[in-house]
């Protein structure tokens, strides 16, 4: 299976995303200003174009929350649903801006406390409520203790709603939108927002469906953690990969287990054409049913995303890798594919975990290790050892680097991948021996922390 699809970085297209991204955020702005839609307080005509840009960034939220991977590729979904996240945020304090800038351009506080005014102002109303509840939860939904999927539901029903009713309190109250212009622009954007919600939500997950993956093994690896094997349906080939890049999955087994979608990341190498698999370790209540997964049960399968990979950067030959329980998944996929390939660049890696049980893939890694390819050195640590462990004890520091791979740092690329507590000591470790923050890639499994 070919790797060639997804390699290499892509700093141009990137930047073009981003002017592009910017120039339509202001076509309305623009095109107001050039019809000469203006008013003659500069307080009202802030506060009208930041209502201008504001819907424009509710409209463009569609687009980076839709797993596109032409807009994916260049930064990596994790950045993309981040962005996605930040702008949300964005959208809302403009559109908060907006009605206090008019009040204060009209020197009335009407708009703001008024009761008796027109239903599209309180339709803009309700439209902020809404907009403040999805931002909020969305930002807070682990503080909150809030499940994903019921997040996810709540989000896929206020995301549209909040965009039409903005449409139609804009429609309707703007004086911008007397233009016919105008009118098409905004009619335009909702209807692209709109196919592109229905066509990511309903109809992609159709066509994935109908075209369903099959589980041909599961595998204990350690406690509680499980290797699902998938082959693709007849007649197709696996979407094409790079080792470290995650997929989001769908299982439907029947048996009364739940149907929920996640990403994992993929711990196949692309190497391995027959089948993909990831590694799952029973971290909640959905993750725990993996084990009840059976042979011949099918899942929609998405992917692959992300850019934790180091074919993304040929050059680097010095590798170092950090991982923390299950975070090994991405990394193993390297080294299985390095292995496969026959690449003898330097990897050490440093494996942490609590107890020696949980140590996943471990003969494996031993294997490769006594075979050369990758030139790998395996370095464990245990934070809560048995009396017998004689390996590396309590955690990835500075001390166990510097011990297992020199004083001199410059020239190494370090990947880390792990609970985001260890990814921060270990980080500010690495920046503390004057490793550069370019030298140091990570993968958060959450895109909403």
């Amino acid at each position: 299976m070919g790797v060639s699809a997804h390699t290499g970085t892509s700093p141009m297209g990137g930047a073009v995303l981003i002017l592009l991204y910017i120039l339509i955020a202001a076509v309305p702005m623009i095109v107001a200003s050039f019809l000469a839609v203006t008013h003659e307080n500069a307080v009202y005509e802030l506060g009208r174009n930041f209502a201008l840009i504001g819907f424009m960034v509710l409209i463009l939220q569609v687009f980076p929350a839709s797993r596109l991977k032409w807009i994916e590729r260049p930064f990596g979904l994790d950045i993309v649903l981040r962005f996605h996240r930040n702008m949300g945020i964005f959208a809302l304090l403009l559109l908060l801006a907006h009605p206090l800038l008019l009040s204060a351009g009209l020197g009335s506080a009407g708009l703001l406390i008024g009761i008796k005014v027109p239903w599209y102002i309180w339709l803009g109303r309700l439209t902020l409520v809404l907009l403040l509840a999805n931002v909020l939860l969305s930002t807070y939904q682990t503080s909150l203790k809030f499940r994903f999927e019921k997040w996810r539901a709540v989000h896929d029903i206020l995301s549209p709603l909040i965009l039409v009713f903005a449409f139609v309190h804009s429609f309707t109250a703007g004086q911008d939108l007397r233009n016919p212009f105008l009118q098409g622009v905004w009619a335009a954007a909702l209807l692209a927002a709109v196919v592109l919600f229905v066509y990511h939500r309903i109809v992609r997950p159709m066509i994935l469906k109908s075209h369903p993956y099959r589980v041909i093994e599961v595998r204990p690896e350690a406690s509680d953690v499980w290797t699902i094997k998938l082959a693709p349906p007849e007649g197709r080939k696996i979407e094409e990969y790079l080792p470290g890049q995650f997929h989001f999955i769908t299982f439907y087994r029947d048996r009364s287990l739940p149907v929920e979608e996640h990403h994992w990341t993929i711990s196949s190498p692309p190497s391995q054409g027959e089948y993909v698999s990831s590694t799952i370790k029973a971290l909640g209540d959905f993750t725990s049913t993996m084990g009840e997964t059976k042979t011949g049960d099918v899942a929609a399968v998405h992917g692959a995303f992300g850019r934790f990979s180091y074919l993304f950067h040929p050059e680097e030959r010095d590798l170092v890798f950090v991982a923390g329980g299950i975070g090994i998944t991405p990394l193993m996929s390297m080294i299985r594919y390095m292995h496969d390939v026959r690449d003898a660049r330097n990897v050490v890696l440093f494996y942490g975990n609590q107890k020696e049980d949980q140590i996943v893939f471990r003969d494996e890694l031993s294997n490769i290790e006594s075979e050369g390819y990758p030139s790998l050195k395996v370095v464990h640590v245990i934070s809560s050892p048995e009396k017998e462990w004689t390996g590396e004890t309590g955690y990835v520091d500075r001390e166990k680097i510097r011990k297992h791979c020199g004083d001199n740092l410059q020239g190494k690329a370090f990947y880390l991948c792990g609970p985001a507590g260890m990814l921060e000591a270990v980080a500010s470790a690495l920046k503390g021996m004057g490793v550069a923050d370019r030298q140091i890639r990570t993968e958060i499994f959450s895109f909403l922390d």
